[in-house]
């Protein structure tokens, strides 16, 4: 590949929005734009690999403030050159490592376009890259295909998508390392063109994996934009991985509740009722007894269980401390936040 365009160099962005003509059907472009726009709300928005416009100008027109990072600046050009084209700022780089000023809402890769990037390393960097860009709770949203390898005849690594007097295209899979490459020969005026494009294919468990060294996490995996159910006969998927919220929220999440805390209140409130007659036991040595019983406590109140156990002298008086202490458990546990 010797084109500074990479794979889309001027011969392909002249012809690519007509030879993808079915991807660009207002059905297909507004789909994909209205989960865009949801997930984005307000915010920024960032697409790797912005390529001719298709869902960069669609989202822009729902008032989303768009921008890109795309290698190819003959692509750009043909973005450019559309209506409102020339409002949708793009950085020319490689997606996987080119930055972008500020943070973003949303950033997304669509139609298969993670699998440009031809090797693992770059794929996590892409991830990496991403993360870096979006801001605590914003979403990265890839579109892509299942890789067919179930339509490969036995024994060859050859798939063929179409035949005609004067057009071929096939995929062929080099299944050891994981790559693959989509092939085209037209015939046209008694003259061949041949193209040929390398991808290197992914596993959904494996984006999944990119997603969580880079400090992602899954939210939504679809089968398409209209959010069917992903399942093992999909061909393809589209999947969103959201970044945490800060660290100090993280760490709030998982410090309440803390088992001193519950035991305090546990104290004051049993105190409150008996006064007293009330008194905090010397704490027991191993007990299975004990042990199942805190479980059943703790699977009761969604709290840990004590480390200490009380007893009370007038046990007559324990109904009246229940609706108290019930009471102040509910409002902790209204208070936790799912991690």
């Amino acid at each position: 590949m010797d084109d500074e365009d990479g794979y889309f160099g001027e011969r392909i962005a002249a012809r690519y929005d007509e030879s993808l003509a079915d991807m660009f059907e207002p059905g297909v472009v507004d789909a994909a734009a209205e989960v865009l726009a949801g997930l984005a709300g307000g915010g920024r928005t960032l697409e790797l690999g912005t390529g001719t416009g298709r869902i960069a100008l669609p989202l822009a027109r729902r008032g989303i403030a768009v921008h890109g990072i795309d290698l190819s600046r003959a692509m750009v050009a043909r973005l450019r050159a559309k209506p409102g084209g020339d409002a949708i700022g793009v950085m020319i780089g490689d997606f996987a490592t080119a930055g972008a000023d500020g943070t973003f809402t949303v950033a997304y890769l669509v139609f298969n376009t993670i699998m440009n990037l031809t090797n693992q390393a770059a794929q996590v960097a892409c991830f990496r890259n991403v993360a870096a860009h979006l801001e605590p709770g914003g979403c990265f949203v890839i579109e892509v295909m299942i890789p067919d390898l179930r339509r490969l005849p036995a024994g060859q690594n050859v798939v063929p998508l179409h035949v005609s007097p004067t057009r071929w295209a096939f995929d062929v899979y080099d299944i050891a390392n994981q790559t693959m490459s989509s092939n085209y020969v037209a015939v046209t005026g008694g003259r061949g063109e041949y193209t040929s494009t390398p991808f290197r294919y992914v596993w959904p468990a494996e984006l999944d994996l990119m997603a969580q060294l880079a400090g992602l996490r899954l939210r939504e995996r679809w089968d398409g934009w209209t959010r069917e159910p992903f399942t093992s006969e999909s061909r393809q998927h589209v999947s969103i991985w959201e970044k945490p919220a800060s660290s100090t929220q993280r760490l709030q999440c998982r410090r309440i509740p803390r088992i001193g805390n519950f035991e305090g209140l546990l104290r004051v409130m049993m105190r409150k009722a008996h006064g007293e007659h009330f008194r905090t036991a010397a704490p027991l040595k191993a007990d299975p007894s004990r042990r199942s019983s805190e479980r059943k406590v703790g699977a009761i109140t969604g709290l840990p269980r004590c480390s200490t156990v009380y007893s009370i002298t007038s046990s007559a008086r324990v109904s009246s401390a229940m609706p108290n202490l019930n009471q102040s458990i509910n409002h902790a546990r209204k208070k936790r936040t799912p991690r």
